[in-house]
């Protein structure tokens, strides 16, 4: 059974950085997208950033140029480096992953969330 593990997420002042980190375990053939979203308290859950195995990212608008995707295919780890943080980036971050098992078969699954938090 796959999972994704979620780490790196915290309180932080605006203007800070943090990072956040995605790995996924179980027996995995190919993680074909992997991403973030996050949910702030009251709101729905909105696309971060994705990128694709082969490479091709995609952002919000609200964080181009502040937020970067990326990965270790090896570790089957993805990162989101935040700079220039805003209380408004406040919400918790849930790492997806759209992953096919060794015999093809494609499931979309979630990590469990971390909370960040931006103070003015």
């Amino acid at each position: 059974q796959v999972q994704l593990v979620e780490s790196g997420g915290g309180l932080v002042q605006a203007g800070g950085s943090l990072r956040l980190s995605c790995t996924a375990s179980g027996v995995i053939g190919s993680i074909n997208v992997m991403g973030w979203y996050r949910q702030a308290p009251g709101k729905q859950r909105e696309l971060v950033a994705t990128e694709t195995s082969g490479g091709v990212t995609n952002y919000a608008d609200s964080v181009k140029g502040r937020f970067t995707i990326s990965r270790d295919g090896a570790k089957n780890t993805w990162y989101l480096q935040m700079n220039s943080l805003k209380p408004e980036d406040t919400a918790v971050y849930y790492c997806n992953a759209y992953i096919r098992s060794i015999d093809y078969v494609g499931f979309q699954y979630w990590g469990q969330g971390t909370q960040v938090t931006v103070s003015s």
